[in-house]
């Protein structure tokens, strides 16, 4: 059950570390003790899964696999797998931002030097043989190695299709590369499971986050096309994207390939359902990403030039989520319902029973919108933004006059202090009051947004392939939040507690 709580925005990369990405060590641990030292009980990060165009966390390789950027090395040489010779190599001394390029080779290096040396191999084949998604993701970055990196569809014929008895010759054949991806995996798990004893002795719910399509360029299309809108050539027929928004003009063009929902209920949504399980394994609630497509989704011809020339097809909301429901606690999740939300979705939330989504940074820009926190509703997590928005501050500093002066005497800031920045900034405090002190059942502030940042520290961009997903904090940045402020907050209406 989602009780009445608070919690911060940070994902795993933006943690303060030495190697350059946040991961799973020490710095975990920080961060929960600011956490709970601040009246905070949740956690949410974005999507811990492998990463992929532009290092976006929303277009990885895998729907299952774990990020091995996040790996460790401290605990690498606590388990006698690597030096701490070794360890030293991968240090990055520049805080204020990931560079993936680096991290992603350092901590690769890492871990095939520890794959060198790791000797538990029944443990490794007693993980592989319970882990049913494994074998796929496994073998497709084994045969993308080998083939320098090339998507799966310039690979030969003889790869790029693959029944099942083919896939256990090619383990044979790329039997080095299937068993250090093997490897890799189980490393992420256990750490991670450290990491998750941790929080939950500390009190601490971790929100995690669901991609709702895939990158084509996948383990999750190549190992299991038939789940897949595909030609004979094992091309997309339709892609995913959403039509023009209050993000973009011309709708957005992800390019996913879109789910074949007719052979998916054929087999009872199996592959769905063991993506829920293992969305479960990661995290204690999922946040839903694009939760509308479950009600009816955009879909684009593949030769399209804009999102602009989709439709809407109806999606599998009610049928799929009677399944996942027979295993899951509707507790357990989130849906974002942002964007373009007609009653069809409505209907969908209401049948569910799942909390949904509202982000005050939405509210001041269309009259009495269902984003001001007079108007939430008590089944919904309330944000100052998302990974997906400006800043609060940022944001305050793009609004027209009239609006920021609505705005200011909403959150009832003095409009001659306002616009000071930093971790003592009256703004971004006051409008992080207003949230707090809203009847939503969980409310979420973005790490920036305690601090007071502006537009340079904001996570994404929607529609800008470049330069996002590096932010980072820093332990100054720690050190520097008012914690008795917002401690005095959570606890001043009734949200310092799980």
């Amino acid at each position: 059950m989602l009780n009445r709580s608070g919690g911060v925005l940070l994902n795993i990369s933006s943690l303060p570390s030495k190697y350059g990405i946040g991961g799973f060590g020490a710095e975990t641990e920080k961060f929960a003790d600011f956490l709970i030292e601040s009246g905070f009980h949740y956690w949410q990060t974005l999507p811990v899964t492998t990463v992929g165009t532009g290092w976006s966390p929303y277009s990885g390789t895998s729907a299952f696999a774990g990020n091995f950027m996040y790996v460790d090395p401290d605990r690498l040489v606590r388990d006698g797998l690597i030096s701490r010779e070794d360890a030293e190599k991968a240090r990055y001394d520049y805080p204020y931002a990931v560079d993936y390029a680096f991290c992603s080779g350092s901590k690769r290096a890492l871990l095939r030097r520890a794959f060198a040396n790791f000797g538990d191999r029944a443990s490794l084949d007693g993980y592989e043989a319970r882990t049913p998604w494994l074998r796929d993701y496994a073998l497709f970055m084994a045969i993308k190695d080998a083939h320098g990196g090339a998507p799966w569809w310039e690979w030969e014929e003889k790869y790029r299709r693959a029944s099942v008895s083919r896939k256990e010759e090619l383990k044979n054949e790329f039997s080095e590369g299937y068993r250090y991806y093997v490897f890799e995996q189980y490393i992420f798990d256990a750490q991670w499971r450290e990491v998750r004893r941790m929080l939950a002795e500390k009190k601490i719910r971790l929100i995690g986050d669901m991609p709702m399509y895939v990158s084509l360029d996948s383990a999750d299309v190549w190992g299991d096309p038939s789940q897949f809108k595909l030609d004979e050539n094992m091309a997309p027929t339709e892609v995913a994207g959403v039509p023009p928004d209050y993000f973009s003009e011309d709708g957005q063009l992800w390019g996913n390939p879109l789910y074949d929902y007719g052979k998916m209920r054929k087999d009872g949504f199996r592959w769905w359902l063991g993506r829920f399980d293992r969305m479960a394994e990661l995290y204690d609630v999922l946040r839903i990403d694009h939760f509308r497509a479950f009600s009816a989704y955009w879909a684009v011809d593949a030769n399209a030039v804009t999102a602009k020339e989709g439709k809407w097809r109806k999606g599998v909301g009610k049928e799929l989520f009677a399944e996942v429901f027979k295993k899951h606690s509707p507790d357990s999740f989130i849906a974002e319902d942002l964007g373009i939300i007609d009653d069809d979705v409505n209907e969908l939330l209401a049948h569910t029973g799942l909390p949904c989504m509202r982000v005050m940074q939405f509210g001041f820009e269309d009259g009495d919108s269902i984003h001001l926190p007079h108007n939430f509703s008590r089944n919904c997590v309330g944000y100052t933004a998302t990974h997906d928005n400006n800043t609060s501050l940022g944001w305050m500093y793009s609004l027209p006059e009239n609006i920021l002066d609505y705005m200011l005497r909403y959150i009832e800031c003095d409009r001659s202090k306002w616009g000071g920045g930093g971790y003592d900034c009256q703004a971004t405090k006051l409008f992080i009051r207003r949230l707090i002190a809203s009847c939503c059942r969980l409310a979420i502030v973005p790490f920036q947004d305690l601090c007071g940042y502006g537009a340079d520290c904001r996570m994404n961009t929607p529609g800008v392939a470049d330069g996002n997903w590096t932010f980072r904090a820093t332990d100054e940045a720690l050190g520097s939040v008012d914690r008795g402020y917002f401690h005095y907050i959570n606890c001043l209406y009734g949200r310092n507690r799980v």
